[in-house]
């Protein structure tokens, strides 16, 4: 039956291109349940390569996921899509208005995103065991994990007095309170949550190392939006996860 004249007419749901074990769609993942918001997920089978079809070339011509889809508007990359989710949607607001702390969580955020995860993504991983030898990919990826860790302390140092050779994850004792700059969650946690949760179920980093990240990563377990947003919840996630 058609709409009344003037009837008020429901948002389109949003619709999220996603693949289970991708960190980057986990983040996206997080960043929608924190603000409550909708989506249809769409899974995007990486390992069977579903992200060079032709049809998600149209969503995505990067063939990257996450991708995010707003009646016309599409972002396909997690960073730009946890900004737009931000301005476009404030309710519960992911950055704080003090400015040296929405610094801190970008800073984060960019590291996570920038620094760490696309040095461990796939296309990397597949190309150290082809080139030099299986297994290799291993060791790689945790050299690269606690190097970014490390890194964290780089912005840090721009934002507090802490000086230089403190252990690298001052960069969130210094501030931390329950979550990662305060007691409220955050960007940063958005971005640090998917990062830890690989560390430590995927890559066999030691945590003892790092013990203010491995207490963070308690308490996002104990999340609701964390919890819904794990790899092994996610429709496309084999049974045996």
């Amino acid at each position: 039956m058609a709409e009344a004249a003037g009837a008020a007419v429901a948002p389109a749901k949003l619709g999220l291109y996603s693949y289970w074990r991708s960190s980057c769609s986990h983040r996206v993942r997080i960043a929608l349940n924190l603000k409550g918001l909708e989506y249809e997920y769409k899974a995007v089978n990486l390992l069977k390569g579903e992200h060079s079809d032709p049809e998600f070339m149209k969503v995505n011509p990067m063939k990257f996921v996450p991708a995010l889809v707003d009646g016309d508007a599409v972002i396909g990359d997690s960073y730009a899509i946890a900004l737009y989710l931000e301005d476009k949607y404030p309710e519960h607001p992911l950055l704080p208005q003090d400015l040296k702390m929405k610094a801190l969580n970008l800073q984060i955020a960019s590291i996570v995103c920038s620094g760490i995860q696309p040095l461990h993504n796939l296309t990397v991983l597949r190309f150290i065991e082809k080139k030099v030898g299986t297994g290799e990919s291993i060791p790689w990826t945790q050299q690269q994990i606690d190097r970014g860790f490390a890194d964290l302390l780089l912005c840090h140092t721009m934002l507090t007095s802490f000086p230089n050779g403190v252990a690298a994850e001052n960069l969130v004792k210094g501030c931390a309170g329950k979550y990662a700059t305060g007691d409220e969650v955050r960007l940063a946690d958005v971005f640090l949550a998917p990062q830890i949760y690989a560390a430590v179920t995927r890559f066999q980093i030691n945590m003892l190392n790092y013990p203010t990240l491995a207490r963070l990563h308690e308490e996002y377990m104990k999340h609701p939006a964390f919890q819904a947003a794990l790899p092994d919840r996610q429709p496309d996630a084999p049974s045996s996860t």
